[in-house]
């Protein structure tokens, strides 16, 4: 009996250790996790946004500002990627690193980009141009700059890999902008040629190349995608071959005005305003939501007596003849037109901003306007409707109004009474509209960018992952999408 129970005892005191040391590495593995957390408040923290960004639906923005994306802070994502979550799965890209003829000898170069102008300015700051001094975010940024704002914006994209194979879609830093821009006048087709095929000859040597024979691959154009595409072998024909190459109708092109090709893609025009901080856009557009605005409409530009179908003159007739209208001449010589302070201030003391076609069916002056809080007046389709996907609004009504240009042509239509006939109420809904597509619409400089906001890049790099995307899975069902007509536009414009 005494042997019995002497056994019985260890038994209890065997599982009495047993519980205890459960106990212990309970609490000490609590204890670690708290710690890998880092304490109570983080941890409440980690799993607040941890929630925010599985539930994206529950997210609260700033009533002023809709398009924010989310702003964790590198701690953040150093404890997302401890629990075994890759942020950038499915959005990496790989930059092909060009030889610097394609590149970096251009803006070496830039005194000799353009016979009567000095580009070496407007290059400056990593292509957003001189500072407007006193006004933080503010640069004299030249239209055909964006090529150079886009590959210094890449070069701090998040997602941007050194491992081709990760890479879900691939960048080619080519400005091929500045390098055409240095041919249009007065050389024949071989020299404006030249670097196009110099560089498709280099890319298709390049293993990243043969993946998908250039379909992951897309570069961006800072002039019109015309450009780009001339059609003939004629020395009197416009432009450079490049898209129109057998390589290159592989590849995706971003131009600040797309062709009805389907791998074209119109990106915003850059504007004066490069923020680096939400901050500075929310106060800008509580600001442009207080502005009173005494005009009516406001025009700025220059006639075209060289094109048949323009109707500026008669909108400048208009709107000189109208008290309503506040005009800003750019004629040959005019520097008032490039000067910030003067656009921004004809464009937001206006309701209605008229963007009719001048060289091509776009303006930057379009930006510029959504900028100013000044709902822009299209007469033609293809001056944003067919272009812009990705960044504007499908509903046009919602943000711009429409005029047919053949109403004008014909004196249908007088711009002065067909604006005055919107509801105020439709007035100020379309003007909110306008307000809140400011941050899309913007390159924010990436030289001391602190913060996040989804702005005009992201929204060009989120539309060639998802078009990559759809292209891979269409050549797995046996379809070449690279060849034809965009389907959307169906015809040229």
């Amino acid at each position: 009996m005494e042997k019995i129970l002497s056994v019985g005892n260890c038994h209890n005191q065997l599982w009495f250790v047993l519980l205890i040391s459960f106990l212990l590495s309970l609490i000490l593995l609590l204890f670690d996790r708290t710690a890998l957390i880092g304490g109570d408040q983080n941890g409440i923290t980690f799993l607040v946004n941890n929630f925010v960004n599985h539930h994206p639906t529950q997210t609260r923005t700033p009533k002023s500002f809709d398009y924010v994306a989310s702003t964790s802070t590198t701690e953040d994502k150093k404890e997302t990627k401890s629990f075994g979550s890759d942020l950038c799965s499915g959005r990496y890209i790989y930059m092909h690193d060009l030889p610097s003829q394609f590149n970096d000898e251009l803006l070496k170069n830039c005194h000799s980009l353009i016979t009567w102008s000095d580009m070496c300015p407007a290059l400056s700051n990593m292509g957003l141009g001189p500072r407007v001094e006193n006004n933080p975010g503010w640069f004299v940024t030249n239209q055909f700059t964006l090529e150079v704002i886009f590959h210094n914006r890449m070069k701090h994209y998040k997602c941007l890999t050194n491992d081709s194979s990760l890479a879900s879609a691939v960048y080619v830093p080519f400005y091929a902008g500045l390098d055409v821009g240095r041919f249009l006048w007065g050389f024949n087709i071989s020299v404006r040629d030249a670097s196009s095929y110099s560089l498709l000859k280099w890319l298709a040597g390049k293993p990243e190349w043969g993946r998908m024979w250039g379909r992951d691959h897309f570069l961006v154009g800072g002039r019109i995608s015309w450009d780009f595409r001339r059609q003939t072998d004629d020395d009197s024909d416009w432009g450079s071959k490049l898209m129109f190459l057998p390589e290159s109708k592989n590849m995706t092109l971003l131009s600040i005005e797309s062709s009805s090709w389907n791998n074209d893609f119109a990106i915003p025009y850059p504007t004066y305003f490069h923020p680096t901080k939400i901050n500075q856009v929310i106060r800008w557009q509580k600001k442009m939501r207080k502005t009173k605005r005494r005009y009516l409409f406001a025009f700025a530009g220059a006639p075209r007596p060289n094109a048949t179908d323009s109707i500026r003159s008669e909108l400048i007739d208009q709107c000189k003849s109208s008290p309503t209208c506040n005009f800003l001449g750019c004629f040959d010589g005019a520097s008032k037109c490039d000067d910030p302070a003067n656009v921004m201030k004809a464009f937001q003391s206006s309701v209605f901003c008229l963007q009719p076609p001048g060289d091509s069916y776009t303006r930057r002056s379009t930006f510029d306007s959504i900028l100013a809080g000044c709902i822009p007046v299209f007469f033609h389709v293809g001056s944003a409707y067919a272009q812009y996907l990705w960044h504007l609004p499908k509903t046009y009504t919602e943000y711009s109004v429409m005029i047919p240009l053949d109403d004008v042509k014909e004196k249908r239509a007088a711009v002065n009474e067909r604006l005055l006939r919107i509801p105020k109420n439709k007035v100020l809904a379309m003007r909110e509209e306008v307000i809140k597509l400011i941050p899309r619409i913007v390159y924010a400089d990436s030289s001391s960018r602190r913060e996040t906001f989804e702005d005009a890049f992201d929204i060009a790099v989120k539309g060639v992952l998802e078009r990559v995307e759809r292209v891979r899975r269409e050549i797995e069902e046996g379809e070449d999408p690279s060849i034809g007509f965009s389907e959307l536009n169906g015809t040229k414009f």
